[in-house]
């Protein structure tokens, strides 16, 4: 795959196609996007250098392959240019909840169809991607997806029924995290702390706990264990986030994302 056309440029076109850059699988010359009525297009491509069309019909048709990367209520308003783009093509979409089948319908022309859920993460290469492809892939085909998608992370193949459970755990969990975090934060503005402390409490408190689940080859409840003494502080906090259910509430948070992701697909 020699060149690349996004149809989207918003903060995941954004994170792949810096990752792709900055890992030098592309030059910017062989990546044009296109966006809808927004700036972003351009935005983009004065932030990476890569060709800005106002139009989908000036996309370069020697694209091998084309990146959905617009928002799920745009694909049944997609610009037929982009259909007449794809014949021949390899055709990867991260648009939340659209099924193979789907896109298959919409872009019939083309030679493969891959759908795959990324996470905000990638911007910054820690993020995870799986990904299923319409049909099996060749070596070629493989290799290069997979080179495009780990420039965001960790790449995970999957059959396409567990794309809508990782939308609900990876796709959707950044959002958790920083919920979780701005709630620590709020709680130390209410135990008296201004909220610039309160906030880089908060902040600083959750980036070294990742840090330190990520090196120290520890499970998350071992080291849950390691900072619990009995009767102390910790586990009074943990007692109360017991009585509120809490592995409860964040399962009935991961299901409804996995509802709707299946619910966009209809």
């Amino acid at each position: 795959m020699n060149k690349i056309s996004f149809i989207g440029a918003g903060r995941m076109a954004t994170a792949i196609v810096t990752g792709i850059l900055e890992n030098k699988l592309y030059k910017a010359t062989d990546i044009t996007c296109c966006a809808g009525d927004d700036d972003t297009g351009k935005v983009l491509s004065n932030k990476t250098g890569i060709k800005f069309c106002e139009q989908a019909s000036e996309l370069p048709l020697e694209s091998d392959l084309v990146i959905l990367a617009c928002k799920p209520q745009q694909l049944d308003k997609i610009d037929p240019a982009i259909s007449r783009l794809t014949v021949g093509k390899v055709v990867l979409s991260i648009i939340a909840g659209k099924k193979i089948a789907t896109l298959a319908e919409k872009f019939p022309q083309a030679r493969l169809v891959i759908r795959c859920m990324p996470n905000t993460p990638g911007s910054i290469g820690e993020g995870f991607t799986g990904y299923t492809p319409g049909a099996e892939l060749n070596s070629d085909d493989k290799i290069s997806i997979e080179k495009i998608l780990g420039s965001l992370g960790e790449v995970l193949e999957v059959e396409e029924p567990w794309i809508d459970k990782i939308t609900a755990i990876t796709g959707s969990g950044p959002a958790y995290f920083f919920e979780f975090t701005a709630a620590l934060a709020e709680a130390g503005k209410k135990l008296g702390f201004s909220e610039d402390i309160a906030e880089k409490l908060a902040w600083r408190t959750f980036v070294g706990a990742a840090k330190l689940l990520e090196q120290s080859g520890e499970s998350p409840l071992a080291l849950r264990k390691a900072v619990t003494s009995p009767g102390g502080t910790t586990q009074a906090a943990l007692e109360s986030f017991e009585d509120a259910n809490l592995r409860k509430l964040v399962y009935n948070a991961a299901q409804a994302a996995h509802d709707r992701s299946i619910e966009l697909s209809k």
